[in-house]
């Protein structure tokens, strides 16, 4: 469907649905909102809160059952963590009766201290508490993956030191995790545009240390709106390092918007993914969108619908 029918038919089915007095987000007819919103996608794309605010309103549960019925089989929230347990487990319980798989969620993130690249012992003890509780999130929402972004890199030490010491500080950290199953992964950030001095920036660096780890629970979370921009090549950087990629986020550059708003050609990349055997993850989508209000959040389904028609 093209996108102005598309548009056109999502602005009537709302408006019908309101004057019936009744929300669309809202709805369990899968009928309703199928006719709204499509099929399921073809791989699992995440979105996050917020994405669906204009239309399933400012309700968390409601917000991921408008994704569902919009066809997207997967959840991303990085602040899952810092939610009450109570809604941890209603939000669990929702995902698990419309099917939707849970992604990523951020246990630790600096972008100032260098937590890892010269770890003190009161933030190596800070990192074993806070993976102790990421594991308590990751049981309550059923979650496997969760992202470590390993702070930033010093000056005044080697770099070749900097990077055992991120490898050492990893090592702890996954042997929390390895038992349980949960899978931290790390994100290489851009320093140009986003996060200047962060230690982690690279495909092939993070693809080293997760190497040198040597743990199922330490891999790669490979954001393609950071890699364009930090180094391109994206297929063929995602290739050489796919043992160790375990989740994928997206957004298009520049921008950071929606795919089909910048340089990125998704499609290819998102019919790439699906014709490697082993993936079964998650795609976040980590990025803004292109229009305000319910407009834009109709052009961001279709955005994926268009990248997804491979």
């Amino acid at each position: 469907m093209k996108r102005r029918d598309f548009a056109t038919k999502a602005a009537g089915t709302v408006a019908a649905a309101a004057a019936a007095g009744g929300a669309v987000a809202h709805a369990d007819s899968h009928e309703t909102s199928g006719e709204l919103l499509g099929p399921k996608f073809k791989l699992k794309y995440a979105p996050h809160h917020g994405q669906f605010k204009h239309h399933a309103g400012d309700d968390y549960l409601d917000q991921i059952k408008f994704a569902a019925d919009a066809g997207f089989t997967a959840w991303e929230d990085n602040g899952m963590m810092k939610k009450e347990p109570a809604l941890q487990e209603k939000a669990a319980a929702v995902m698990a009766e419309r099917g939707v798989t849970m992604g990523v969620f951020v246990s630790y993130a600096s972008f100032k201290e260098a937590t890892f690249a010269d770890p003190s012992p009161e933030s190596r003890q800070m990192l074993k508490e806070r993976m102790q509780e990421a594991l308590e999130c990751a049981k309550r929402v059923n979650a496997k993956w969760t992202t470590v972004v390993p702070g930033s890199f010093v000056n005044n030490l080697e770099w070749d030191y900097q990077t055992a010491n991120v490898v050492d500080t990893l090592k702890m950290c996954a042997e929390i995790l390895e038992p349980a199953g949960v899978v931290m992964v790390l994100e290489p950030l851009n320093p140009w545009r986003n996060h200047p001095g962060c230690f982690l920036s690279k495909i092939p660096q993070a693809y080293q240390i997760c190497k040198a780890v040597g743990s199922p629970s330490c891999k790669i979370l490979d954001d393609l709106y950071h890699q364009q921009i930090t180094e391109g090549n994206l297929i063929p950087n995602m290739d050489k390092a796919w043992e160790e990629i375990a989740y994928i986020q997206v957004g298009d550059n520049p921008g950071r918007k929606e795919p089909g708003t910048g340089e990125i050609n998704y499609r290819n990349i998102f019919k790439h993914l699906k014709e490697k055997k082993n993936f079964t993850g998650v795609v976040g989508m980590e990025h803004g969108i292109s229009r305000k209000g319910k407009e834009g959040e109709v052009a961001l389904i279709q955005a994926y619908r268009d990248a997804d028609n491979f």
